[in-house]
């Protein structure tokens, strides 16, 4: 609220809808770059050896066509091949994967892929104790490196790879929901005020602004 903000409820959290305007928003991200506070976006780690092999019976694309740090758009689907969720999907390790879902459908996914775990596999809710923020616009490819530093290449497309901010981990995902270039952050809650005042800081010469839903 002291970015001015205006809040509502939202998928059980309360959520700046804008902060100047919609459509100053919209030109700022078409135009320059915008900083979305993502966190209410949940965070699922399923793992284990047979993590592939479910998530392909689960989900409509390939998951074994992932190499480590790959992700891939894709849809949860319910018996009948009907849509519960749409998501990001990334594999952060040989048998481990993150599944970004949305808000409002967090605690219906999970409900869904417990009811359906096989054994060989553990599927975590860390949504509680995760954070997000998506940085979009075209002008992340002037200064790429805001976060991470001037000799360190971001991924690439629909590509994940951690780094490290002052002693905060980060995992920088090159994907987004805006049609523009930009990065989603994942990251610990704790450590999203330090983060999110960052990035406005140093997006100032870009004309960075705080973007509402």
């Amino acid at each position: 609220r002291r970015a001015g903000a205006t809040i509502i409820p939202f998928g059980g959290w309360l959520m700046p809808v804008q902060y100047t305007s919609i459509s100053d928003e919209h030109q700022t991200v078409r135009q320059a770059v915008g900083v979305f506070d993502i966190s209410h976006m949940g965070q699922l780690v399923a793992s284990g050896s047979a993590s592939a092999e479910w998530l392909n019976r689960m989900l409509t694309n390939n998951v074994a066509r992932l190499e480590i740090g790959g992700g891939q758009y894709t849809f949860l689907l319910n018996e009948n091949g009907g849509i519960i969720d749409d998501l990001i999907v990334y594999r952060t390790a040989d048998t481990e994967f993150l599944l970004v879902v949305n808000a409002s459908r967090t605690d219906e996914d999970v409900a869904w892929l417990e009811q359906h775990l096989p054994a060989g596999v553990q599927l975590e809710n860390r949504s509680a104790e995760r954070a997000g923020l998506a940085i979009q616009g075209p002008k992340i490819a002037v200064r790429p490196k805001l976060m991470v530093g001037p000799d360190v290449a971001l991924p690439a497309r629909n590509q994940l790879r951690d780094f490290s901010y002052e002693g905060m981990l980060l995992s920088i995902a090159r994907t987004g929901y805006t049609g523009e270039d930009g990065v989603e952050v994942f990251l610990a809650a704790k450590d999203a005020p330090a983060i999110w005042n960052a990035v406005l800081e140093k997006g100032k010469p870009l004309g960075l602004k705080p973007c509402g839903l």
